[in-house]
């Protein structure tokens, strides 16, 4: 619980023996605290916040528009709420060199284990829409190197979007990537189950990969990315998608039917939604509370 726990700052180093293990490691996309402690408590061992999930939790595009203050609100909120590795897509960098030290440094002090930073230039697309442009790979491995410099333990994940040239532009781009001090590589939308083993038999080192839905990369199990020698896969919007449809439709039936009772059997009991809060470990830390009663109509 955040007010009895002590932060854990080594989450780079738990994160990087979970990449030493043979097998794949399913990270769990999260988007605010709520969702990140109901990720811990279904045994994740590694968090990740998307850009793009950050994004349309605040009503927002994926487009580079959301600010670098709401990322390092979030990622205090979600840090506090699990306390478990968190890999945070910094997508461009949120400006310049300077800009990308910056928060670096600030996302090495408050433990993250990750800081993923992509090729595209501004305004930024998500990674399995056309039309994407890309930055040169000088300016980014610049990018890599400084980001590399100004972090302590927080390791580098480098994403390419490269793919839409071509798998071999990508994986050029992967290989200078990792030269300029990356410890991850992400090669964005992957098409096929050859681009995948191609990229795994050029890359030396943790490869990411990226299970979202809807997109280019077609869908494949955990046990598959294991056989295909991937260390990190990542889900990430699944689990908004999931709440924001279930949203829309408990909306809809409220404002149709003015009772909410139709999806009361898919809801959270008060009590369980208590459990995942903490609510009577926060009681009983000030006595002056007298526990709560859960009634039993509700």
């Amino acid at each position: 619980m955040y007010l009895s726990q002590t932060n854990d700052l080594k989450h780079a180093s738990t994160l990087a023996k979970a990449m030493a293990r043979k097998d794949s490691l399913a990270v769990a996309g999260v988007y605010n605290p709520l969702s990140a402690k109901l990720a811990k408590d279904q045994g994740f061992e590694a968090l990740y916040l998307s850009g793009a999930a950050l994004s349309a939790s605040l009503a927002l595009p994926d487009l580079g528009v959301m600010t670098s203050d709401e990322l390092i609100y979030a990622v205090r909120g979600i840090l506090r709420a699990s306390n478990m590795p968190l890999i945070v897509d910094c997508d461009t960098g949120y400006g310049e060199i300077l800009n990308l030290m910056t928060l670096s440094r600030t996302l090495d002090d408050m433990g993250v284990a990750a800081i993923q930073i992509e090729d595209q230039t501004m305004p930024k697309k998500c990674g399995h829409l056309n039309d994407k442009r890309l930055t040169t790979v000088e300016d980014m491995c610049r990018k890599i190197a400084a980001c590399k410099s100004s972090v302590n333990e927080t390791l580098i994940c480098a994403r390419t979007d490269a793919g839409q040239v071509s798998i071999d532009e990508a994986v050029k781009r992967a290989i200078a990537y990792q030269k300029a001090g990356a410890d991850i590589i992400f090669v964005e939308a992957l098409k096929s189950t050859s681009d995948m083993q191609f990229v795994r038999q050029s890359v030396v080192g943790p490869l990411l990969a990226n299970m979202t839905e809807f997109g280019v990369t077609p869908e494949t199990s955990m046990k598959k990315w294991e056989e295909l020698g991937f260390e990190l896969v990542i889900y990430p919007v699944s689990a908004l998608r999931v709440a924001a449809a279930s949203m829309r439709d408990f909306y809809k039936s409220l404002r149709s039917d003015g009772s909410a009772q139709e999806f009361k059997e898919k809801m959270m009991t008060r009590e369980e939604l208590y459990g995942v809060i903490d609510y009577h470990l926060y009681e009983e830390l000030d006595k002056t509370i007298v526990k709560s009663t859960i009634p039993t109509t509700d």
